[in-house]
C-alpha cells in the first residue's frame, strides 16, 4: 500500500512539473508581424526589422540538426555572453533549410536594441539584424520530422506559385513548442517572398 501512494505522489509530482514548464513556455513572446492576405491555409505576413541570436548547421535537414542548434544559441540566453545575462525565450526558433547556408536562429526579444545585447561567448553565436520580410507560411501540428517538413513545403510552394508569388530564398521552418509539450504543437514552413504582393 505505502509503494502504491508513494508511486502516485511521484505520477503526480511529475504532471505538475510537466504542466508548469508547459504553461511557462506558452506565453512567451512572437514577432509581431502583419497579415496581409490567406490563400486558403497560407498566410501572407510581413514582420519587421528582428535581432537573431544565431549559429550556423552543418546542413540543411532538421532530423540531426535540431538539438545541436538549439543548444549553441540556448547556451547565449542562458547567460552564454560577456555579461552572464539572462534573456528571455522566445518563438519561433527559425531553422533555414539551405544546404549552402543553413542556421537555426532565436530572435531577440522586442525590448532589445543591438547595441543592448551582450557579446556571446561562444564564437559559434552571432547577432544578425533580420531586414523587414514577407513571408508565405503554412502551418503544421505535432512533432515535425524532415518528412513532414518537407510534405508542408511542397503544399506550400504549389500555392505560392499557383497565385504568382515569387519565392525568394531558402525554407524556413518555425518551431514554437519545448520538446516536452505533447499537444497543442505549433510549427509552421515558411519562404520569403519577392517583389510585391
Amino acid at each position: 500500500m505505502n509503494k502504491f501512494i508513494w508511486l502516485a505522489l511521484c505520477v503526480i509530482a511529475v504532471f505538475a512539473l510537466f504542466m508548469f514548464y508547459s504553461f511557462r513556455f506558452k506565453n512567451i513572446e512572437t514577432p509581431k508581424f502583419t497579415l496581409l492576405k490567406k490563400i486558403n491555409d497560407v498566410e501572407i505576413r510581413q514582420y519587421p526589422t528582428l535581432i537573431l541570436a544565431q549559429t550556423k548547421l552543418k546542413s540543411g535537414r532538421y532530423d540531426g540538426n535540431e538539438d545541436n542548434g538549439f543548444r549553441t544559441v540556448a547556451g547565449y540566453i542562458f547567460g552564454g555572453n560577456q555579461k552572464q545575462e539572462k534573456i528571455a525565450m522566445t518563438a519561433p526558433v527559425i531553422m533555414n533549410m539551405s544546404d549552402s547556408s543553413a542556421s537555426m536562429s532565436f530572435v531577440m526579444p522586442s525590448q532589445y536594441q543591438m547595441e543592448d545585447l551582450p557579446k556571446p561567448n561562444s564564437e559559434q553565436v552571432q547577432l544578425q539584424t533580420q531586414a523587414p520580410m514577407i513571408l508565405g507560411v503554412i502551418s503544421f501540428g505535432g512533432y515535425a520530422s524532415q518528412a513532414k517538413i518537407q510534405k508542408y513545403a511542397e503544399e506550400l510552394k504549389s500555392v505560392l506559385e499557383s497565385n504568382n508569388m515569387k519565392i525568394k530564398g531558402s525554407l524556413l521552418f518555425m518551431g514554437y513548442n519545448a520538446p516536452w509539450d505533447v499537444t497543442g504543437r505549433r510549427n509552421e514552413v515558411a519562404y520569403e517572398l519577392a517583389g510585391p504582393i
